[in-house]
């Protein structure tokens, strides 16, 4: 609120109006300039903006600590009631407070002081102007967490004109497969270092790998138009692998004459191949089992089976599809309105829109034949290591960074609209046409893969997902920490000897991509799974924890 308005005669101007001059005084009071900063603001101002935010956050976290600290000096008085001595209040206290502070309220009725640890404005802006430099956004601590039930929430729906690809997948068709097998973990565990070399020299890993195999320009244009159905016409795929893989492999779409020379270079050399970052390939196995009945029409029949999870994507084919169409939708449409220039787009119906949608089917249907090779090879390593590859069926094949085309209810009506799925996986229901005839009476599988050393899960789509999340759910455990910090926080020696205390067995190509890919780096995997079980967009069906893990 202001404290005082004052108004005064100021000059004539060109018009020969006397103007007036408006003075607005506002009290400094905290909760005063709250008001101000979170409910007035500074909209289009985009650096005061962002400084009444900081300052904002400044202030509660002082009241907070204030508040804390008034919470405590109750607590010593309380504490001497009882019969506590200083020494052990001094000793339970230690880390929020000193020494001076529990004598003053022990020994004396002493008013609450403003805290001198509190850091001073002007460190904690130059602290929250570097977080926002390097993520975009700034950061609060989350003091508790309070289960609040399921409760009725406002859904702000995005307008019509909403209708354009966006080109920020970097690589397209990042997806997940789960792979099961006819053994326990009992059965592999003598053999799960073998096995993991025989994986490591079969899957080529880490930046800039290359494949056992180099295609033609020929042959690679097969690919790119026919996707998982070239693996099988070669030998690498079975019926039933096309059948459990979503869209059966293949985007129809796919034009390869869309894509540049350049992309074509990269991927000629990148199919069977793992990368780095968050890619992986696990052997897992079954810790827990939620929904028996769905567990078993997946092929998933008891606590200890051994899996087999592979997360990967296009490669550096797919980046480079992006980079081109990022280049060319800037040059188009222009980025200066934009927060972030690789929010560049175009209209989907637009000759650029068009073709950009071709080629990334291109880097889709790259994937899908990328991940169904790695299957082929890793059934080969099993084969020589287990004497058999029996039993090593495909669960399916879902992907969690794409843009197709899907049939969805929206408003009672029926609509076929481009869905972008980022960071999200397909979850249908029960009767979709798009789903494998051996899972359309319960659901699509749906998978959900953690972070190296945590557990990764088994869902199942729902028709809730349908109504609510247009299908769709949570793909994994976001990151809580950029690469670069984990570097700084870990080494990737010390994260492979952490493994091995819970019985996981690591083999890698980066020990730096090792650092980066830390547990602690993401969110806490069982929870995403809990949520997204409570909301019912994805029901648990089961818990996989990995046994072996191949990092790029």
């Amino acid at each position: 609120m202001p404290s005082k308005i004052s108004e005064r005669e100021e000059f004539i101007n060109q018009y020969g109006e006397k103007t007036k001059r408006f003075r607005l005084l506002i009290s400094a009071n905290e909760d005063n300039l709250l008001r101000l900063w979170r409910n007035v603001g500074f909209e289009y101002n985009q650096k005061r903006s962002l400084l009444a935010d900081i300052a904002a956050l400044y202030i509660l976290k002082k009241k907070q600590d204030n508040s804390r600290r008034v919470q405590i000096a109750m607590d010593i008085k309380a504490l001497r009631k009882k019969g506590f001595k200083i020494s052990e209040i001094k000793k339970l206290y230690s880390k929020e407070i000193n020494e001076r502070f529990v004598e003053r309220h022990y020994y004396e009725n002493a008013k609450q002081r403003i805290s001198l640890k509190t850091d001073s404005f002007n460190s904690f802006k130059a602290q929250k102007f570097a977080e926002f430099k390097e993520f975009g956004v700034i950061f609060d601590s989350v003091t508790s967490i309070i289960s609040a039930g399921r409760e009725e929430v406002y859904d702000f729906n995005i307008e019509d004109n909403h209708t354009f690809v966006a080109n920020s997948f970097v690589v397209s068709n990042c997806g997940v497969r789960l792979i099961r097998t006819p053994w326990t973990f009992n059965d592999i565990d003598k053999k799960r270092n073998e096995l993991l070399d025989e994986l490591f020299r079969n899957v080529p890993c880490g930046v800039g790998k290359d494949a056992r195999m180099k295609l033609t320009k020929e042959k690679l244009g097969e690919v790119l138009s026919k996707g998982s159905e070239w693996n099988l016409e070669n030998g690498f795929a079975t019926k039933r692998d096309i059948e459990h893989t979503e869209e059966n492999g293949m985007m129809e779409k796919a034009d390869h004459s869309f894509v540049s020379s350049k992309a074509m270079q990269r991927g000629a050399a990148q199919i069977g191949t793992l990368g780095s970052g968050n890619h992986f390939l696990e052997l897992q196995r079954v810790d827990r089992i939620f929904d028996e009945k769905a567990a078993k029409q997946f092929g998933i029949d008891k606590e200890g089976q051994v899996t087999i999870m592979i997360h990967c994507g296009s490669r550096g084919f797919g980046h480079q599809v992006a980079s081109d169409y990022i280049n060319a939708m800037e040059e188009k449409f222009g980025h200066a309105h934009l927060p972030d220039r690789e929010l560049a787009c175009a209209p989907i119906q637009s000759e650029l829109g068009q073709k950009y949608y071709k080629a990334m089917s291109c880097a889709i249907n790259f994937a899908f034949a990328n991940r169904q090779m790695i299957t082929h090879n890793a059934r080969a390593s099993f084969k020589k290591v287990m004497g058999s590859d029996d039993g090593l069926d495909l669960v399916y094949d879902v992907c969690h960074n794409i843009a197709k085309y899907e049939e969805h209810d929206i408003d009672g009506e029926k609509k076929t609209v481009c869905l972008h799925r980022k960071g999200a996986t397909r979850s249908f229901g029960p009767g979709r046409k798009e789903i494998p005839e051996a899972y359309r009476k319960i659901g699509q599988p749906v998978f959900i893969p953690g972070s190296m050393g945590t557990a990764s899960y088994v869902l199942i789509g729902t028709s809730t997902a349908e109504k609510v999340s247009f299908g769709s759910t949570a793909h994994g455990a976001g990151r809580v920490m950029s690469r670069s910090e984990a570097t700084r926080t870990w080494r990737g020696e010390q994260i492979r000897d952490r493994l091995l205390q819970k019985d996981i067995i690591l083999k890698a190509a980066s020990w730096k991509g090792v650092a980066e890919e830390a547990a602690e780096a993401y969110k806490d995997i069982d929870e995403v799974a809990k949520v997204s079980h409570a909301i019912g967009i994805g029901g648990t069906v089961a818990r996989l924890v990995p046994v072996a893990v191949m990092k790029g």
